[in-house]
């Protein structure tokens, strides 16, 4: 094994902030414990938790790192005790609990996944965190099958662009909501089945004209707030509104009898504080039933810009802006 060097390069949060409070820090390499693995990092995705952690809403996890960053991609070079050596110089993307903004970073061995044939370094470190998220608010709590219609808020947004792109996979038609006609044609591009541009229209009554009065079989929502009701009126019998966000509001006042006669299904999800055996548990499942395809080429994840490192400010500034189409990633190397 190469030596490591003591010491690296990471993006800190100097105090809660706005994106100018991203700054570089010499820390020590980390050292992987038991069940983990130390990635050279290529390169890390940029997401709207790591945007929270810095404002000051979104601490992390007891035990994780305290420098930003969900996701990223590089090279094995060092496994904990006990660890697997034939592991050593893998190319791995991996869903981390912070950490991925720094040229080094342990990460949970179950938690990594290959690099997909014909993807670089940049385009693998824009999975993790939306492909874990989506699958599984999508596809395992909502259930979603070929052939049902799915609403999605935040059409350009990395988890809109991802939904997007896993729903064409598997023949599910996919509506999503965007905040301009210019946003709704990027979305359309990538392969959106309607985009409504929510700024100038009522998204309940296009998603009610599109699915011929009948609503969809389930909604993604990360606005919350009063979203809530008019996704629900949004919905199919049975139909199922899952929660991973709540821009607009964690509280909202519901008609619990509109459940009852429809028979929906409301329920949510986190993914940062879950479990390592839960991450490892959905990395296997995604790795069987996803990772083939996209090695066949079935999709590849839409991209905004890329930054260095150094820059992890101008990314969050970009994100912030709202302007993005796609994923943010850093290139560390």
């Amino acid at each position: 094994m190469t030596s490591l060097p003591a010491s690296m390069t990471a993006i800190a949060i100097s105090a809660p902030g706005g994106p100018e409070v991203l700054v570089p820090q010499q820390r020590p390499v980390p050292q992987p414990g038991p069940g983990e693995v130390l990635i050279r990092v290529a390169a890390a995705g940029v997401n709207r938790p790591d945007v929270l952690q810095r404002m000051g809403f979104y601490p992390p996890p007891p035990g994780a790192s305290d420098l930003p960053g969900l996701e990223i991609a590089g090279t094995i070079v060092a496994v904990g005790p006990g660890g697997d050596h034939e592991l050593l110089g893998q190319a791995m993307c991996a869903l981390v609990a912070g950490g991925g903004y720094a040229e080094y970073c342990t990460a949970p061995v179950g938690s990594c996944l290959p690099v997909p044939k014909g993807f670089s370094m940049v385009e693998a470190a824009a999975l993790p965190e939306t492909v874990f998220t989506v699958w599984h608010n999508l596809f395992e709590r909502a259930w979603i099958a070929e052939g049902e219609t799915v609403l999605v808020h935040g059409g350009t947004s990395g988890i809109g662009t991802t939904a997007i792109g896993l729903c064409k996979l598997f023949d599910i038609k996919i509506i999503v909501t965007c905040g301009s006609a210019a946003k709704c044609a990027a979305a359309t591009a990538l392969g959106a089945d309607l985009a409504v541009d929510y700024s100038s229209e009522d998204y309940v009554g296009a998603v009610k004209a599109f699915t011929g009065g009948e609503g969809v079989d389930a909604v993604l929502d990360m606005v919350g707030g009063d979203y809530v009701r008019r996704n629900l009126d949004c919905l199919a019998e049975d139909g199922r509104h899952v929660t991973i966000a709540f821009q607009r509001g964690a509280k909202v006042e519901i008609d619990i009898s509109q459940l009852m006669r429809r028979r929906l299904t409301m329920t949510g999800s986190t993914l940062r504080a879950r479990s390592t055996d839960f991450k490892a548990a959905l990395a296997d499942e995604i790795h069987r039933t996803l990772w083939p395809r996209l090695a066949e080429g079935g999709w590849k994840p839409a991209m905004d810009q890329i930054f260095p490192l150094a820059d992890a400010s101008a990314a969050h500034a970009r994100m912030q802006a709202g302007e993005h189409v796609g994923k943010i990633v850093l290139a560390v190397r």
